[in-house]
């Protein structure tokens, strides 16, 4: 790993040290550095490179933020499946594995292989207009449908591999990977996953029906959600990417052939991180 890109949390002054005290540090063990937008903003830097250029030429990304941010980075190394550190500077972080107290510890860790890669599922979507017109996304945490700012609820029609499985109302449908089960999903009543999972989980949110209950798909398995409602719903891709869908659209997800590789270390497992963020045992 001799191409270290940095991405960062934007508008976040308070990494200006943080960052080029990593470059400084960086450049004395004779590795070239490459920053992004946000980054090379706070240290004044001219020559810098965009976010996918960063994304495209790193050999290692070291991400500063939250979850968000980690979200952000994982679209755009997704096709090549560059490994990723993520160093939390923001709030619950189940993405994140290092703080920046043991960000260089870590980072001597990962230069001397003494680390692993945690290879984590992400999902693909095409949304088919009934215009004719196509769009495409992925995301690593979920795929949501929302009725948005409208009043009513939303319905759908729901199918596993051409088989009906049910018609759907309610304010929302996440769909949602195991490492997105921490996400929008759990606190929508979903299970927790454990991430290693190979499997789709389908979440209602206030169902009109209270029968209606989460439930996990095969990984391998095509999942395809029809609107029957007349309002236009709005659709998110991990929070951050949006698309619209009309009466008659649908929605078809499944496992994308690309995976998140994250940096872990085998000190640190992901039990270990849901005892520490959602303090269970504490009491």
């Amino acid at each position: 790993m001799n191409i270290i890109g940095i991405l960062t949390k934007p508008q976040f002054p308070e990494l200006e040290a943080v960052i080029k005290d990593l470059v400084a540090w960086l450049h004395v063990r004779k590795k070239t550095v490459a920053l992004g937008t946000s980054a090379a903003t706070l240290l004044q830097e001219t020559d810098a490179h965009g976010d996918q250029v960063v994304a495209n030429q790193a050999e290692l990304v070291i991400v500063l933020g939250g979850d968000g941010t980690m979200l952000s980075a994982a679209r755009l190394v997704e096709a090549n499946c560059t490994p990723i550190l993520g160093v939390n500077v923001g709030g619950l972080g189940f993405l994140t594995e290092v703080t920046v107290e043991n960000l260089y510890d870590s980072l001597e860790k990962i230069f001397a292989q003494q680390f692993y890669l945690d290879h984590r599922l992400r999902i693909q979507a095409s949304i088919s207009h009934l215009t004719g017109h196509e769009e495409h996304g992925t995301a690593l945490n979920e795929i949501v449908i929302s009725k948005g700012a409208i009043g009513r609820m939303i319905k759908t029609r729901i199918q596993v591999d051409k088989q009906f499985v049910t018609n759907l109302r309610g304010d929302a449908v996440i769909v949602s990977t195991p490492t997105g089960s921490t996400a929008y999903s759990m606190s929508s009543g979903g299970p927790i996953l454990d991430p290693s999972l190979e499997t789709l989980l389908l979440t209602p949110v206030s169902p009109h029906t209270l029968t209606h209950r989460p439930l996990l798909i095969p990984g391998h398995a095509s999942l395809e959600i029809n609107l029957t409602s007349e309002d236009e719903v709005r659709g998110l891709f991990d929070g951050q990417v949006g698309f619209g869908m009309s009466h008659s659209d649908s929605i078809t997800i499944s496992a994308s052939p690309h995976q998140t590789h994250l940096i872990r270390f085998p000190d640190r497992t992901f039990y270990d991180i849901l005892r520490n963020k959602l303090k269970w045992g504490n009491g």
